[in-house]
């Protein structure tokens, strides 16, 4: 199974002068002191969530939120939001642009991540993504009425979750067909009647003079590569939230149904030249 996509043009080769180190090292050294910060809070604030609230995650969601806002801060990009995210329980689904995107979307409402099971054991991110109640699910069959039930747990506990139907990142400047497995836990006779679920656009605009698909990550792009060149920047460029009206899953007669109108909502929220259909 293909996991990542890749255009036929590829990214221009990072080149980071030495100024651009400058701000690599200021920089970077903040923002690995927001994120322990926050790690380490919230390690022990959940020595008292798990025992005494179970599911329930009463104060570490408020540090992710705050620490993905001084992240904001740090790299000075300017963050708009357009729209009104729900505030009942259901999904939400977005395109999906950049690792960029997690800081995106938690800086602004308190969401959970649905993530595939290999970045469980990502270096680093792994870490990241367990601490902050990111739900894992693994691509097997076998596990489709497990994965449902979890997804029912958490719902019923408050969690609004957010995944990509897209499957993978891309350049940002187009969205993918949506995946429709996923939908299909939310059209489960315990959960249809209840779900709401929001579509997001999100719209990354370069800093001035760069190439458009700047904060895109894609194909064999590492990760090392794309976090250097982004806190190398002399500086950003901007991120718009579209927060659209939440559907009701009861108004679709099935999952490709539910995936194509959402995807279709998405894309609208991209300006015209980049609602490009794959």
């Amino acid at each position: 199974m293909k996991l990542t996509w890749n255009p036929e043009e590829e990214p221009d080769p990072v080149r980071v002068g030495p100024m651009g180190w400058l701000r690599v090292a200021l920089r970077g050294l903040l923002l690995f002191v927001i994120l322990l910060v926050g790690v380490l809070l919230t390690g022990l604030l959940r020595l008292i969530e798990v025992p005494f609230f179970g599911l329930h995650r009463p104060w570490t969601p408020w540090i992710t939120q705050a620490v993905c806002q001084l992240a904001f801060q740090v790299m000075r990009l300017k963050r708009t939001v357009i729209g009104t995210p729900m505030s009942g329980r259901g999904a939400v689904v977005s395109n999906h642009a950049s690792w960029l995107d997690i800081f995106t979307l938690n800086a602004h409402k308190r969401i959970y991540f649905v993530s595939k099971a290999e970045v469980a054991k990502w270096p680093g991110i792994g870490l990241l993504a367990r601490i902050t109640g990111t739900v894992f699910i693994a691509r097997d069959p076998k596990q489709a009425k497990a994965q449902t039930q979890l997804f029912e747990d958490r719902l019923k506990a408050g969690h609004r979750l957010l995944f990509f139907p897209e499957g993978t990142s891309t350049d940002g400047i187009r969205v993918l067909q949506f995946k429709t497995t996923l939908f299909q836990a939310f059209l489960g006779e315990n959960l249809r009647d209840v779900m709401q679920i929001q579509p997001v656009t999100l719209v990354y605009e370069a800093p001035k003079g760069q190439d458009e698909r700047f904060y895109g990550w894609w194909g064999d792009m590492d990760f090392g590569s794309h976090l250097l060149k982004t806190l190398a920047a002399p500086r950003h460029g901007a991120v718009t939230l579209v927060y659209h009206s939440p559907v009701k899953v009861t108004d679709f007669p099935d999952r490709k149904a539910l995936a194509a109108h959402l995807e279709n909502v998405v894309r609208s929220g991209m300006p015209p030249e980049r609602q490009i259909a794959e």
